[in-house]
């Protein structure tokens, strides 16, 4: 008898586009295993990032609101959950894989700092090597920092892809990661609006009416539209995209919010306070390395998960320097708010003690 899972590939040559990225002709993985009986191999990728703890912190890490004064404020774990529901969305419409579109919407901030994109400057700031970025650091934490029996999550090489491809200027090697790609800034732009007007940084009233008239005047009408637009636009074609007039509306959107939002004092008051802890968190543990978890110890010790692929000989000085830095940015990056300003007070504020 044959298993579930070879039942429910062959269902997905039935139903699925010819452009779509098909179980069973996936690149696989770095390391082989006996695949489940019921779950095609990018639905264990999806399973094996929600159950991992990178995932469950998430929802410790700033948006784009730093400590706002409310419970219904996006974290970095809601902005997942949202690009993870209009990227399957619009896959589903398409006839394109759901189960890799959603493990590539799950697994694409895993890599983010705290406090936002004000700790992804000041991490890429603070490193005089190496640089930081959070879609490179979202595929090392699935390659290499979150571990499982012993091992990275080994997931294969479409998910993989659409992770550190998710970016504006990413190029995902499958039209699943290319709807993650979409999904994932009309996430952003309309939650973040959303939460401005909650904040009283702006009104509907204020956006301009130039988008207004062409995206809708609400969340889900602006929502709406953009989905549509990028399934009409793409259906029974090899690509993904938006019609021209939607994409500018977005553009126009995204720049007022730059202009409006997120530079405005009201938003960002508390950014430069949380640049200058991850800064002087950088500083810190570089030169208290030991004070690092055993396994980033380790890494700075043997090379492990921390070597460079530049064509170019270190020195053992050079080569120490450079992972401990990159042990430095594992570490702080993985960090919530939270346990970041915790680790702060205990290095910086006098603790109370005991004499007896």
């Amino acid at each position: 008898m044959e298993s579930v899972r070879v039942m429910r590939e062959q269902e997905e040559h039935k139903v699925l586009s010819p452009y779509a990225a098909f179980s069973d002709c996936s690149l696989g993985r770095d390391i082989n295993e006996k695949e489940c009986d019921i779950r095609t191999c990018f639905e264990r990728d999806r399973d094996r990032i929600i159950h991992s703890k990178a995932f469950r912190r998430l929802s410790g890490k700033t948006q784009v609101f730093l400590t706002p004064q409310g419970d219904h404020y996006r974290t970095r774990l809601t902005h997942t959950l949202e690009v993870s529901q209009i990227a399957r969305t619009i896959a589903r419409a398409l006839k394109l894989n759901e189960s890799l579109t959603e493990a590539i919407a799950l697994g694409h901030d895993l890599g983010h700092t705290p406090f936002g994109h004000a700790g992804e400057r000041a991490l890429d700031k603070a490193t005089k090597i190496i640089g930081f970025s959070h879609h490179e650091q979202s595929l090392r934490v699935v390659e290499i920092l979150e571990e499982k029996n012993g091992h990275s999550l080994n997931l294969t090489q479409e998910v993989r892809d659409g992770i550190v491809n998710h970016r504006s200027s990413g190029k995902p090697s499958t039209l699943e990661g290319c709807v993650v790609r979409y999904a994932d800034k009309i996430a952003y732009v309309n939650h973040d609006i959303d939460d401005a007007i909650r904040g009283n940084i702006i009104k509907e009233s204020d956006i301009p009416r130039e988008y207004v008239e062409v995206l809708g005047n609400s969340l889900s009408e602006r929502l709406n539209t953009l989905i549509h637009d990028v399934v009409e636009t793409s259906l029974g074609t090899d690509s993904v995209n938006m019609s021209e007039k939607v994409a500018n509306a977005l553009s126009g959107l995204r720049k007022y919010m730059f202009a409006n939002v997120y530079t405005s004092p009201i938003a960002k008051g508390q950014e430069k306070k949380a640049e200058r802890m991850v800064e002087f968190l950088f500083e810190y543990y570089k030169e208290h390395s030991g004070e690092l978890p055993d396994d980033l110890r380790k890494h700075i010790e043997t090379g492990d998960g921390v070597e460079f692929t530049e064509n170019h000989l270190y020195s053992e000085m050079e080569l120490i320097e450079r992972r401990t830095e990159r042990a430095v940015c594992d570490y702080i990056a993985g960090m919530t708010d939270r346990f970041a300003v915790t680790k702060f007070n205990e290095i910086m504020v006098p603790q109370g003690w005991n004499i007896y």
